[in-house]
């Protein structure tokens, strides 16, 4: 008598299993975050105990139905829960928002050492003129050599070299890549102080004409004075000038 009560409770247990499962229905989630680490986020159901796990993309999918709770848990979010409502199933797409676990850091003392430079050590003599790599071929190839040949005559003479490097078209074509390399500099230190969406969005500049406004506006010698100077609110109220010039230049090769 004992075994059939026993037996007959299994069977109503197993039926109230099965019955509960076909409930529940596929739920198809994504989560979303401040974060582009969205993988391995764990999704369970608090109570059936099934877990399932997002993919690289912040999506899910897991056996559920209405009043069922979803824990979404993971080291680098935010532990949540979530009460599932009839609509939850109705949406295309179920959204769950987590927020980053903000980790403390420890104290982190920063030392200023800017007062530590070659000229502080003695290596080099203060108030030297410090030149780019451009500018020193060209210095080199234009300076003249009191030293030259000394003693040929009195007082010494000059080098031929800076003679021989203007006639031959060394000179100018040394002054061309000073040229190059200063606009090089101001065409990152531009595209380091403005992304690429202000230039389309806020300039309205169309994305295939962003590089050459980019040139156009580094050839301008007094943008480039602000530019250097560092003064953003400057710098982009002369920008915003340039770039309705430039605008127009587009409108009318378009014609």
């Amino acid at each position: 008598m004992i075994h059939k009560a026993i037996c007959v409770l299994m069977l109503v247990a197993g039926q109230a299993a099965w019955s509960q499962a076909e409930d529940r229905a596929v739920l198809n989630g994504r989560i979303t975050a401040n974060s582009a680490d969205l993988e391995g986020v764990y999704v369970i159901n608090a109570q059936t105990e099934v877990m399932a796990a997002t993919n690289d993309l912040g999506a899910f999918s897991i056996l559920a139905k209405p009043g069922d709770e979803l824990v979404f848990s993971s080291i680098q979010f935010k532990e949540n829960r979530v009460l599932l409502q009839p609509e939850n199933f109705c949406d295309v797409t179920f959204s769950v928002r987590l927020n980053v676990i903000m980790h403390q850091l420890q104290e982190v003392v920063v030392k200023n050492y800017n007062g530590i430079n070659a000229v502080a050590l003695g290596i080099i003599p203060s108030g030297q003129k410090t030149y780019t790599e451009a500018e020193r071929k060209l210095h080199t190839a234009t300076a003249l050599n009191a030293t030259a040949n000394a003693g040929s005559m009195a007082g010494g003479s000059v080098s031929a070299d800076p003679l021989l490097n203007f006639f031959s078209g060394r000179t100018a074509m040394l002054k061309k890549e000073v040229a190059v390399e200063k606009k090089e500099f101001f065409m990152k230190l531009l595209e380091r102080m403005f992304s690429l969406d202000h230039f389309i969005d806020r300039l309205k500049i169309p994305a295939e004409y962003v590089k050459g406004f980019e040139y156009y506006a580094v050839e301008n010698d007094k943008f480039t004075v602000i530019l250097n100077s560092k003064n953003r609110t400057s710098t982009e109220f002369l920008l915003g000038e340039l770039a309705v010039k430039y605008k127009e230049i587009i409108a009318r090769e378009n014609k």
